[in-house]
């Protein structure tokens, strides 16, 4: 998989394994269980957590989720890359806080206008609203690109339990 050239926060990928899907769960829970390092491996059902843990995680460490699909002869293995719950939780607190202030003082921009009081405050707020929008999309493809290694570690940890 090609991080740096995606366009979406959270990378994806697709592969077909020509096993049952309760052999492929099989190899996810053994490998589990035996080994123990720098990743912990969460399966329940036919979803499968794999997280960086130990001295190697960082606040940007990515997660692996991987969702088994049965087909006809075949299992589809879809998988997602994503931030710590944590932090994408408060970046989703702080883009509704954002978006948040942006349609108060849309509001206000509106009633200041329609009464022809100054508004200019009320613009400038907003305008600051966007620019920390496009701030908090920065931050993220930056906090993306640093855990570009550790994805490509759990990336080949996955295609090693496959084997």
């Amino acid at each position: 998989m090609e991080a740096s050239n995606n366009v979406r926060l959270r990378l994806r990928f697709y592969q077909d394994v020509a096993e049952e899907i309760s052999l492929v769960r099989k190899k996810f829970e053994d490998y589990a269980q035996k080994v123990s390092g720098d990743f912990k491996i969460s399966v329940c059902d036919d979803h499968i957590w794999m997280n960086v843990i130990g001295e190697k995680r960082q606040y940007w460490s990515p997660h692996l989720h991987i969702e088994l699909e049965s087909k006809e002869n075949h299992t589809h293995i879809r998988g997602l890359f994503g931030p710590a719950q944590t932090l994408w939780t408060f970046f989703m607190f702080l883009h509704f806080l954002v978006a948040g202030v942006f349609i108060i003082f849309g509001m206000i921009l509106y009633s200041n206008l329609t009464l022809k009081q100054p508004f200019a405050m009320d613009l400038l707020v907003m305008v600051l609203m966007v620019v920390v929008w496009f701030l908090l999309y920065f931050i993220a493809r930056q906090i993306r690109s640093n855990g570009y290694g550790q994805m490509d570690e759990l990336e080949a940890l996955f295609q090693k339990i496959l084997k």
